[in-house]
This record gives structure tokens, C-alpha cells and sequence, in this order.
């Protein structure tokens, strides 16, 4: 069996200073580097999830404001698109007009030609219609 003498109670009393001298050189140390830390990384934490909340924000800000971009350019596309169209059939409407008035100039041109080429020709004929019935003839007429 256990004897309780005074050997045990000045075992006991050691020990609980002892437990009282690591409690305030080494425990509450350790302990208060150990809150500082786990302060710190809080801290870090904390201040990372803001910063991330951050980037996430400007992220969202910056696909909107590519998105709206986007759409601007896309509009400005279309709308010059709708510009270039509208001028090209005012080209090409004013060129089928020049090339029919141009068209119709020269046909006027051709049947003035063709016109005066007849009337020379006529008499060109008339001329040379005369000349061989004097040289089959053998008298002027």
C-alpha cells in the first residue's frame, strides 16, 4: 500500500512549484508566441480574402467593361457595315447610270456614223454609178 508521509507532501509542494516556475518562464511564453502567431496569420487571412475579394471585384468589373466593348464594336460593325452597303449601291447605281448614258451616246454616236457613212456611200454610188455607165456608154451623160 501507499504510505502518505511527509516525503510525498514535499514532493507535492516541489512540484507544484515547479508547475508554477514553467508556467511563467516557459508555458506562458510559448503560449503568447503561439497567440501572436495565429494572430498574424488571421491577420494574413484576412487581409488575403480581401485582397482576393478585391480581384474578384475588379475581375467582374473588367469582363463587364470588355463585354460593353464588345457590343460597342460590334455595333459600330454593323453600323459601318449598313455605310459601306448604302455607298456601294449609290457606286454602283451611279455607275450602271453612267454606263447607260454612256452606252446610249455611243449607239446615238454608231447611228449617226452608220447614218453619214450611208449617205456617203450613196453618193460615192451615184458617182461611181455614173462614171461606169460613161466608160460602158462610151459618152458622158
Amino acid at each position: 500500500m501507499i504510505e502518505l508521509n511527509l516525503a510525498f507532501f514535499v514532493q507535492l509542494v516541489n512540484f507544484g512549484i515547479l508547475v508554477l516556475v514553467l508556467n511563467i518562464f516557459l508555458y506562458k511564453p510559448i503560449r503568447k508566441v503561439l497567440a501572436d502567431r495565429r494572430q498574424v496569420v488571421d491577420g494574413a487571412r484576412d487581409k488575403a480574402s480581401a485582397v482576393d475579394l478585391e480581384v474578384q471585384e475588379k475581375m467582374s468589373q473588367y469582363e463587364s467593361r470588355l463585354r460593353d466593348a464588345k457590343a460597342d464594336a460590334s455595333a459600330r460593325r454593323a453600323e459601318s457595315l449598313k455605310l459601306a452597303q448604302a455607298e456601294e449601291t449609290a457606286v454602283l447605281e451611279k455607275a450602271r447610270k453612267e454606263a447607260a448614258e454612256s452606252l446610249g451616246s455611243i449607239r446615238d454616236r454608231v447611228a449617226k456614223e452608220a447614218a453619214d457613212a450611208r449617205v456617203l456611200l450613196k453618193q460615192q454610188a451615184e458617182l461611181l454609178s455614173g462614171d461606169i455607165c460613161e466608160k460602158i456608154l462610151g459618152r458622158s451623160l
